[in-house]
């Protein structure tokens, strides 16, 4: 028996329209996404950079066959490579994602939209060093910006009502996704490329979280979105070659994306694409920690003082209640043996116990010399998460969008200190204000982790003037991060 199917082709599913409009014609006017680009774009960079103090990174940067230099290739900050810009666009996101330390956007899917900028700052350069080359005009790093802000964007409306997650999906699909349509309109793709270009997204191969989460936790989640960006640059050169589209990979009945791996669900978004999400971005400033803690690692850090205070040990602590949001306790709340930095970056138990006993949490503590302390065991086994419902509430308000934990430390004796409860981390929105001194102070950091005093000093003459970065060529920029 045989059945028959019309063959007519489709339009294309009108998810993909409204992304591909939003690329080509949303002027962005929103003065507060433009300065908060500029803060999340010298961040990123400066992320990547402290992560090339770490050889478990640093031995995947390069070419793919060693000793390969590309003409007008694309440089990567913090070495000498010089790349092709789909390789580039993975050393880039690789770099900017190992530490767990850029920025983070949370809703009912979770993710990183600054790693987009793997793939943004990529083509960027290579457009710009062949334009140069041509005796044309090359690109500046107002145009990243504005792709960044397009990024962010549709990254974070796809994940305000959406939940990969809970189908198995990693969120980098996301970058992907956001990285397609943002480099494909960079390199001058018509709109129907673009509709194109953004289809093969969604009909690509689409990670598993199984890297994430116990008990195959991994080093793989820190180079997976160096990974989605570089294969979006790599689809969008595809295209741009006169590679086909999949108008309905969205909705098509059985082969489609819905029914294949959202429960045969459509996506359901909560507003337009406009620059919301960059104007509420969640910086990581004080911490490395997996966002969900960061509120409870602030509230250790003050708890860590008390005790001190009042003359206690951390062998006095008999239990540690944390009073935390569901999406923490389905994410980073682990128990038993952890084997890796992956590991205890995503656990909350670790990135609580650390603190409280040291007074600090960097990337520096997730590496086995520090995991060796038995300390740090005894204690995560004291620590018990408990979900408050109106934790949860408020972090899924779009109002509040808060990420709020509260710390408990119960002693031997009985006795409990108060409770310390922090909802807004130092990296809200809420506190921009106060963080943003600090988040430069950051890239100051991590520009001294890599350069000598001089270079460090002309790249901060370029990046702390808004206006002259924002003006500058990129490629004359990333030359200022050559090694």
């Amino acid at each position: 028996m045989s059945t028959s199917v019309t063959n007519n082709r489709p339009e294309y599913d009108q998810v993909i329209v409204d992304i591909v409009d939003y690329v080509m014609e949303y002027p962005i006017t929103s003065s507060v996404a433009h300065e908060t680009a500029y803060y999340c774009f010298l961040d990123t960079l400066g992320c990547g950079l402290e992560a090339l103090e770490y050889p478990a990174c640093k031995k995947l940067l390069g070419p793919i066959v060693p000793g390969t230099v590309v003409p007008n290739g694309v440089r990567v900050p913090g070495t000498q490579f010089q790349l092709d810009p789909v390789q580039a666009a993975f050393n880039i996101g690789t770099m900017i994602r190992w530490l767990d330390f850029n920025d983070t956007w949370l809703a009912a899917e979770w993710g990183h939209p600054s790693d987009n900028l793997g793939g943004i700052l990529a083509v960027a350069d290579w457009l710009s060093r062949n334009a140069v080359a041509g005796g044309e005009k090359p690109l500046t790093i107002k145009d990243v910006l504005i792709g960044m802000i397009k990024a962010h964007e549709i990254q974070g409306c796809l994940a305000l009502e959406n939940a990969f997650n809970k189908v198995g999906l990693d969120h980098v699909i996301l970058v992907k996704v956001a990285s397609t349509a943002v480099v494909a309109e960079m390199l001058g793709l018509n709109r129907e490329e673009l509709l194109s270009v953004v289809s093969l997204a969604w009909v690509d191969g689409q990670a598993l979280r199984t890297y994430r989460h116990a008990p195959n936790t991994g080093s793989r989640k820190s180079w997976a979105a160096g990974d989605a960006t570089s294969r979006a640059v790599r689809l969008a050169l595809m295209v741009q070659k006169g590679e086909m589209g999949y108008p309905s990979v969205l909705t098509a009945k059985t082969w489609g994306f819905y029914d294949v791996l959202f429960n045969g669900q459509p996506f359901e978004f909560q507003r337009p694409y406009g620059a919301y999400v960059m104007e509420n971005v969640l910086f990581k400033i004080a911490f490395p920690a997996e966002f969900h803690a960061q509120t409870a690692v602030e509230a250790a850090m003050s708890l860590h003082q008390q005790l001190k205070d009042i003359g206690k040990a951390i062998d006095d602590i008999a239990k540690i209640t944390i009073r935390t949001h569901e999406a923490c306790i389905r994410i980073i709340d682990k128990q038993g043996p952890l084997s890796n930095p992956a590991d205890r970056d995503h656990c909350i138990q670790y990135m609580v116990a650390v603190p409280l006993i040291f007074g600090r949490l960097t990337a520096a503590d997730y590496e086995d010399s520090v995991a060796a302390d038995p300390r740090i065991d005894a204690l995560r086994e004291k620590i018990v998460c408990v979900e408050d419902p109106d934790f949860t509430c408020d972090y899924h308000d779009p109002e509040k969008r808060s990420i709020a934990n509260a710390l408990t430390v119960t002693l031997a004796d009985g006795s409990q200190l108060d409770e310390v409860t922090v909802e807004f981390p130092i990296g809200h929105a809420r506190r921009r204000k106060e963080g943003m001194p600090l988040l430069l102070q950051k890239f100051k950091t991590n520009l001294a982790r890599q350069f000598p005093e001089t270079q460090q000093r002309r790249i901060l003459s370029v990046s702390l003037d808004r206006s002259l970065l924002e003006n500058m060529p990129v490629n004359e920029y990333l030359d200022l991060y050559v090694i």
